[in-house]
């Protein structure tokens, strides 16, 4: 087993999946924040929690992606395939 092994089982064992959990968490709290803010009705602090889960929501998936793209960008400068997108763009 090489490093080039090494570094893609890692990634497609624990780094994947580890950015897809965080990315459905941060997921969850949009739409908690969403749930929130419409529910608040005429509650002025209903609505500002809502659009703070909402905001943090986002704020948390935009920074899933940015880590999956370095990470792809990264492997991509090292030459070693990532299983994910080579499941996406053949």
């Amino acid at each position: 087993m090489d490093a080039e092994d090494l570094i893609h089982n890692f990634n497609e064992i624990i780094v994947n999946p580890l950015i897809a959990l965080m990315f459905g968490v941060a997921l969850a709290v949009f739409l908690w924040g969403v749930f929130q803010y419409l529910q608040g009705g005429d509650s002025q602090e209903a609505r500002s929690t809502g659009g703070r889960h909402i905001f943090w929501g986002l704020v948390g998936m935009m920074i899933m992606i940015s880590a999956f793209g370095i990470i792809n960008i990264v492997l991509g400068t090292f030459g070693i395939s990532n299983p994910v997108t080579k499941e996406i763009i053949p």
